[in-house]
């Protein structure tokens, strides 16, 4: 999302942050971690939140930011985070000029988090802040993702619990990265693989599945969740279409970053296949066929043909993209090895 769609509603210390209140950016890595909340019409939530986050931080010794993501809330969400910046030093936040959906929001969040580590939480007090130091200490022993699992999820089970496990078994089944709950928002990860995963649309979703293009390791943890205290869900069973779409796109971008070629070069044989058959039956039965009829079947072979050589040809653009990509095959190994010291 284009840094035009953040309202610029700070304070003068933080001019040209587009924060509200928090001062100039820094550098990447600059703390130890950012915990990192998207927040829609959620301004009754955002005190609690933020007491029972500094309640459980503290202890921890860590330097850290919590960068809130106002997605264009039409309730007092933005007035009540100037309120609190007074009371939490360590608060950041910025406000959207319109709902621009999770995966933007998240987008900007990845890129201005200050921390080595950054924490993604929902901001509707149902993902429990306690959870956060065993989700470090499980990203310490070598992971670059950690994934909540919420094992007693306190959701309506019709609309809410049982379409989120269909999906979950689905997006496993397609994508190859196996969670018991690609939905939970309560994840962590270092900034240095997340940073590189691109979001767009409603990507949010298939984080893990794209961090596997980064060459990520992957965890999962069981995770607190609460009943909702105040405000409405913002999901419903609507979204199941959505999902459907956003999964044969990450098949399509986690199978085509490793194999373009393969993936046009099946295409592209079926297609001349079923153009030579089709020109084939037509010769045989040219004794019997009307000369309109003779030339519609060699026409529709002969745009057979021509549609496989063309998915050779996307083929071969396939495989020079991504090959000089982010997510590069070459690019994966060298960052591998020197995750690993070789």
């Amino acid at each position: 999302m284009a840094a035009e769609a953040i309202r610029l509603t700070d304070t003068p210390g933080a001019a040209g942050s587009g924060a509200l209140g928090a001062g100039g950016p820094a550098a990447a890595g600059a703390l130890d971690l950012t915990v990192l909340i998207p927040v829609f019409n959620e301004g009754e939530n955002l005190a609690p939140l933020l007491e029972k986050l500094d309640a459980d931080l503290r202890p921890l010794g860590l330097r850290h930011e919590v960068l809130i993501l106002d997605d264009g809330s039409t309730d007092a969400t933005a007035e009540r985070l100037r309120a609190l910046r007074a009371r939490h030093p360590a608060l950041r936040a910025f406000s959207f000029r319109r709902n621009y959906g999770k995966s933007a929001a998240l987008s900007v969040g990845f890129r201005e988090a200050r921390g080595r580590s950054i924490v993604t939480m929902d901001g509707d007090l149902q993902n429990c802040p306690e959870d956060i130091p065993r989700l470090l200490s499980k990203l310490e022993e070598g992971y670059d993702m950690v994934s909540g699992w919420r094992v007693d999820r306190q959701d309506p089970f019709l609309r809410r619990v049982f379409p989120s496990r269909i999906a979950n078994w689905l997006i496993g089944r397609i994508t190859g990265t196996r969670l018991h709950d690609y939905g939970c928002s309560l994840k962590a990860y270092r900034a240095s693989v997340i940073k590189r995963v691109p979001l767009y649309g409603e990507m949010h979703r298939f984080i893990p599945a794209m961090t596997t293009q980064a060459d990520a390791r992957i965890a999962e943890i069981v995770v607190n969740h609460h009943p909702r205290r105040f405000g409405k869900s913002k999901y419903g069973i609507g979204r199941v279409w959505r999902v459907l779409l956003d999964i044969i796109t990450v098949k399509m971008i986690t199978g085509f970053a490793a194999r373009a070629m393969l993936w046009f070069g099946f295409m592209s044989g079926s297609a001349m296949f079923l153009g030579f058959s089709v020109m084939l039956v037509g010769e045989l039965r040219r004794a019997t066929l009307l000369p309109e009829e003779w030339t519609v079947i060699y026409t529709v072979g002969f745009l057979l043909l021509f549609l496989g050589i063309h998915f050779i040809a996307l083929g071969i653009v396939g495989e020079l993209t991504m090959r000089t990509g982010d997510f590069s095959p070459q690019k994966s190994l060298v960052r591998s090895a020197q995750r690993e010291g070789r």
